[in-house]
Order: C-alpha cells, then structure tokens, then sequence
C-alpha cells in the first residue's frame, strides 16, 4: 500500500469515526432539545459519515493497476466519486430546507429550545474545525480532490453550526422558537451551495480542465533547459487522479539520427518527471523538425497564450 493510499486510509477512517459519533450526539440532542436546527445539523453530519465511506472506498480502487478495460488507470475514479458526493450533499441541504420550510408554513414551531441543543453545536464547532483542517492538510499532501472537497465540506460545516449557534442564542434571548426553524432552512440552502461548488469544480477536472497555469510554465522552462530542444509547443495536460499526463510537441534538429532524436526525447520526459514537483504518470512527446511550417492544428497550450493571459 502506497504513502497516499495509506494517508486517504487513516484520514477516512478518522472522518467516520468523528462524524458518527457527532452524528449520533446533535441528532440526539435536537431531538430531547426540540431544536430542527440542530437535528438538521446532525442528519448533515450522517451525510459526512456517507463521504467518508465513499473516500476510503475509492483509496482502495486507486491502488489496481492499468488493465485492458482500464488503460489509464482507475485515477479518474476519484473525480467520480467526488462528483457523487457533491449530490448526495445537495440532497441532504435540499431534504434538509424542504422540511423545514414545511414547518415554517404550517406554522409548527415548536417549544423553546433546551440547553442541550448549544452544548451539542459548540462541541460541533470545535470537532468540525479540527476534522476539516486535517482533511485538508491530507487532501492537499497526497493531492487528493475527494478529501479536500471533504474538508471544504466541513468548513461550510463550521459555518453552518455558528449560524445554528447564533439562532439557538438569539431564539433564547428573543423568546422566539420560530428562528429555529427559519436557520434550519438556511443550513440546508448552504449545504446545496456547497455541493454546486464541489460539482463544479470537479467537473472542469473530468473534462480534463483546471490546470495550473503555473504547471504550464513549469514544464516549458524545463524542456526548453533541455540542450538541442527548441519551440516546445502545443501542450496539453490532465489530471489522471492525483497524477499528471503530459502531450507536448518539440523541435529538434532535421538531420539528426532517430536514435539521437528518441535519447533526446527521453531525455525530456526524465527532466519533467524528476524537476516537477507533481507525480508524472505518462509524458508523451511529439517530435518535428526545426522551423516547421506545416500549418497546426488548434489544440494546446503555447507559451505565447500563457504570455497573452498576462497581459504581456
């Protein structure tokens, strides 16, 4: 089992644990508390237990190596899952406002929340804070988009029990159970715009977008270091998992020998693999002569379109 693998793992693990036991506490205090917004805020928590099963699944499927069905590898199936994830948390936000603007409509507020319910959201926010930094300080060493959806999950989290914090202190002082239920609504609108966000940025990734422009600039100044290699052009770069696979056309001399032009090109894919501060899984180079002319196709990335998106 790889570092990553194994760091997803423990992460994941973690996660349930915490998020269960969290679970298990808000929903039963919500409930003996009569407070929705902290039963709400519990029933979030459980969805947490769900990503974080999904998570550890998937660290399992990342570890099967490239098969016939599979060429590449399963490292798109991270996206995937992050996808999935991000509509089972807008699910839970929609369930969660639905019902309570079902009550708000009929008017059923409730009593006054018990003392239970602010001790159950403080401990929430304390817990919550911890999981989601340490989600993120994983997600972003092992270069994992699952966890750090997660983690961007729990923030919204953190911000979700202040505002449940904020209504249970305002509802004590102002005599009014109806605010329960007005930031009950609100927790779950927050919790579908946190899965839209989560959608959208994984899905730029499966459509094999949301590269760094830094990546780029990186990978031109090496293979330009490399001696002989000139006009590195037309590059296109994708994330397969947490790895990076890397098309890039170079010119070389006209009337060099194939086998010192194939050594020269190897050579190319070594300085990337080694000087990138990203995994590699495949570099796959084109080779044309010097100054050619032939007209090229419209795909890729140039030095002069990174130079024009600087305004340079």
């Amino acid at each position: 089992m790889s570092d990553r693998t194994r760091g997803i793992k423990i992460a994941s693990w973690i996660c349930i644990i915490g998020n269960a036991l969290l679970a298990i506490f808000k929903i039963a205090a919500g409930y003996l508390s009569e407070s929705l917004s902290v039963v709400a805020d519990g029933i979030d928590s459980s969805g947490d237990v769900l990503v974080s099963l999904i998570t550890l699944y998937i660290a399992s499927l990342l570890t099967r190596p490239p098969n016939i069905k599979f060429p590449y590898g399963y490292g798109k199936a991270e996206a995937n899952a992050t996808i999935a994830v991000s509509f089972i948390i807008f699910f839970a936000g929609a369930q969660l406002t639905i019902s309570s603007v079902k009550r708000l409509l009929e008017g059923s507020f409730g009593e006054m929340p018990g003392n239970l319910a602010i001790i159950a959201v403080v401990v929430s926010i304390v817990v919550k804070i911890l999981l989601a930094r340490y989600q993120m300080y994983v997600g972003r060493k092992t270069h994992s988009s699952m966890l750090i959806a997660n983690a961007k999950n729990m923030q919204g989290d953190v911000v979700i029990s202040s505002s449940v914090l904020v209504g249970l202190i305002c509802t004590y002082f102002l005599h009014m159970p109806v605010l329960d239920k007005i930031i009950a609504s609100f927790v779950g609108l927050w919790v579908m715009w946190v899965a839209i966000k989560i959608f959208i940025e994984t899905n730029l990734e499966l459509m094999d977008g949301n590269i760094e422009r830094s990546i780029y600039e990186k990978v031109f100044h090496i293979v330009e270091s490399t001696p002989e290699v000139r006009n590195p052009h037309r590059m296109r770069i994708r994330r397969a998992g947490h790895k990076l696979m890397i098309n890039i056309d170079i010119e070389l001399k006209g009337s060099m020998s194939l086998n010192y032009a194939h050594k020269i090109s190897h050579q190319v894919e070594k300085n990337i693999k080694d000087k990138l501060d990203q995994e590699v899984f495949d570099v796959v180079i084109h080779i044309e002569p010097y100054g050619d002319k032939i007209a090229e196709e419209n795909i890729g990335i140039s030095k002069e379109i990174l130079k024009d998106k600087n305004g340079k």
